[in-house]
């Protein structure tokens, strides 16, 4: 059994190390991008790209899970099911994409207001290139090959910052002087704007991985049973309107934006320019995502394992406690030390927004304080209730946006980010505490972020022209926080106060 747990816990740490490690690269870019392109430029890339969140969703439409459930059903097994599935998105992955590049002209319109086709028909084969690579990267998961997984998977995004740094001709001039003919082999296959070349970069990187998808795949054999797929689709439809719902959550301010701010809001600017900067800034709340992601690798399976004990529900309220005295040491990190965090957007223009930062991380950390909390409906298979929470934060999200970006542009969506996460898990907690009572801290917890909130607020007077006095200022308040914990934690000296 030991062996088996080890097992798994190594496939877990490649799955979540290809994840983390991924979205740590790409977050690289976010220097380069931000100094090689203007708010509105890489405002369109935000733009679009939060469009390909949601067609992501339609076009997998949950076969990847309905994948894992139906290879483990009596009368189907692994083989029916993989090629049920796989078949399923061959035939709508190519009925969709032939929409968007036949109606490419129209939709460019309507989605840009300006005759950028090029950019719709790379969004279209991007798309395609995402659901036809993710039953064979499910199938991965299936037969246990983790290194495999990891291995194509940070390949592609390495190939993708590669691809953009040589298109962009971003590339060091040591390593790759701006005359060499690699790049007059390339004029003739590139764009002629750096948009357009860095979707080229990402559909090139998804096509890497079919070069060795042959043997994932091998044995495939085309096949629409009706009696398989009836059932199939019935499980997978109610998981991509969970999923939906999820992407209005994490996306659906970067298009509201577009349609919503009133004209000239930011004055002499487009609106694509605030998305742009909205974009770019929210990029600086990663920190945040990447411990939480980091988390959930690890708590799911610890949860699940701990479930029967008797000491349970005490163990998860300390779990929670420390969990959110992690992650508020994130938030203050940053916060203090926005001003330097911020340099991380070379063009000075997108640091207008960097006020918005605070509001997102701790936006952020009531998000992992939902994955927590949410535990308790997986473990008493309620899972129907993390519909309706995930329903009625979209719903927060569409109304706060629509009421709060007219009055205060960006600024809005970030209120209404915060405002959403912070109900989906008071809610969550509220119903928790019905059907699976865990003893949180409640008053530890919120004394603990009030605390917090005190250290950022007090960071805002902190104003010297002076570069070493305001980095020992800085490191001076940013310390009050592990001394505070220490004291209360280690040392109990709230119980001596109590």
């Amino acid at each position: 059994m030991s062996n088996v747990l080890k097992r798994l816990a190594g496939q877990t740490a490649l799955y979540g190390l290809s994840s983390i490690l991924g979205r740590t690269v790409n977050f690289l870019l976010v220097p380069l991008l931000t100094h090689l392109l203007l708010p509105p430029e890489y405002g369109v890339i935000t733009y679009l790209y939060a469009y390909t969140g949601f067609l992501n969703i339609i076009y997998l439409y949950g076969l990847e899970t309905g994948y894992f459930r139906f290879a483990k059903k009596d009368g189907v097994g692994e083989t029916n099911a993989f090629a049920v599935s796989f078949s399923s998105i061959l035939v709508s992955t190519a009925l969709f994409s032939l929409v968007f590049v036949l109606w490419s002209t129209q939709i460019a319109q309507l989605v840009l207001h300006e005759n950028h086709s090029e950019y719709i028909v790379l969004l279209a084969l991007i798309l395609a290139t995402d659901s036809l690579a993710a039953l064979p990267f499910a199938r991965l998961r299936w037969r246990g090959k983790a290194l495999q997984f990891a291995t194509l998977k940070l390949s592609s995004i390495f190939l993708n910052i590669g691809l953009t740094l040589l298109f962009l001709k971003a590339i060091p001039a040591w390593l790759l002087p701006a005359d060499h003919a690699v790049y007059g082999l390339l004029n003739p296959w590139i764009y002629s704007d750096e948009v357009a070349n860095i979707l080229l970069a990402n559909l090139l990187a998804n096509l890497f991985p079919f070069l060795f998808f042959w043997s994932v795949i091998k044995g495939f054999h085309f096949t629409l049973r009706k009696d398989i797929r009836k059932d199939l689709i019935a499980y997978c439809i109610p998981l991509m309107w969970m999923g939906l719902a999820g992407m209005v959550n994490e996306l659906m301010d970067r298009i509201l934006l577009e349609y919503v701010l009133p004209e000239n809001f930011y004055p002499g600017q487009k609106n694509l320019y605030a998305i742009g900067v909205y974009g770019a800034c929210y990029k600086l709340s990663m920190f945040m995502t990447l411990a939480i992601q980091a988390f959930r690798y690890a708590a799911d399976p610890f949860f699940f394992s701990k479930a029967s004990d008797k000491n349970a529900p005490a163990l998860f309220a300390k779990v929670m406690t420390w969990f959110v005295i992690s992650c508020l040491s994130i938030f203050i990190l940053v916060s203090i030390f926005l001003p330097y965090f911020g340099q991380l957007l070379r063009n000075p223009e997108y640091r207008q927004g960097l006020y918005i930062v605070p509001y997102l991380l701790l936006a952020n950390l009531f998000l992992g304080i939902y994955y927590n909390l949410s535990m308790w409906y997986k473990l008493t298979d309620k899972t129907i209730y993390g519909t309706y929470l995930s329903i009625g934060g979209a719903a927060i999200t569409l109304l706060g946006n629509l009421l709060l970006i007219p009055v205060l542009g960006y600024f809005g969506s970030a209120i209404t980010t915060l405002i959403c996460y912070l109900s989906m898990a008071l809610l969550s907690w509220y119903f928790g505490q019905k059907y699976y009572p865990i003893p949180y801290n409640i008053v530890k917890i919120s004394a603990y972020i009030l605390f917090a909130l005190v250290l950022v607020f007090a960071s805002q007077f902190l104003q010297t022209d002076n570069l070493l006095t305001d980095l020992v200022f800085r490191s001076l308040l940013l310390l009050i926080y592990p001394i505070g914990v220490y004291l209360f934690e280690i040392k109990k000296i709230w119980v001596k106060l109590s």
